[in-house]
């Protein structure tokens, strides 16, 4: 008896962490935006690299900061600086994929921000700027979302 509970138990958070993968784009350690700083993308607009020394976890991701202040900022209300789209590519949930981001490529549109594919073949902040129609690119984007947040990539 002991056994079984015992291997439904990792049953069962292997299936949260899953869905934290699928919905999150994370490492292997749970950590997200690659170590930066969500707080310095929404209220400075700058891609800052966090510090493991000022960190929280949020809903079972963690989440590094420049400070303790900043860490306490997010510790307030950390729903408000989570990245749209789980932090995968903006352009990518709008075409129906879900892309590694740059974590350097990103927009902040109405207290949100988007990050974004950036490599030699293709700079996805580009092509959704380029569209000159945010408020569809949103729409279409949180639509496919729903999908996307529960698969895989």
């Amino acid at each position: 008896m002991k056994t079984l509970v015992l291997a439904l138990t990792i049953l069962l958070s292997s299936a949260v962490i899953a869905q934290d993968k699928m919905a999150n784009n994370i490492d292997n350690s749970n950590i997200a935006l690659e170590g930066y700083s969500p707080v310095s993308y929404l209220d400075l607009g700058l891609a800052q690299k966090g510090s493991k020394e000022f960190k929280s976890e949020y809903n079972k991701v963690i989440y590094y900061f420049t400070s303790a202040e900043q860490k306490t900022t997010f510790d307030k209300n950390p729903a408000k600086y989570m990245p749209q789209y789980g932090g995968y590519c903006a352009f990518g949930c709008f075409a129906g994929a879900k892309f590694r981001v740059d974590p350097n490529k990103f927009l902040v549109k109405d207290g949100k921000y988007y990050l974004f594919l950036n490599n030699v073949e293709l700079d996805a902040m580009q092509l959704w700027l380029a569209e000159n129609d945010h408020a569809r690119l949103q729409k279409t984007a949180n639509e496919n979302w729903l999908k996307l947040s529960k698969t895989y990539n």
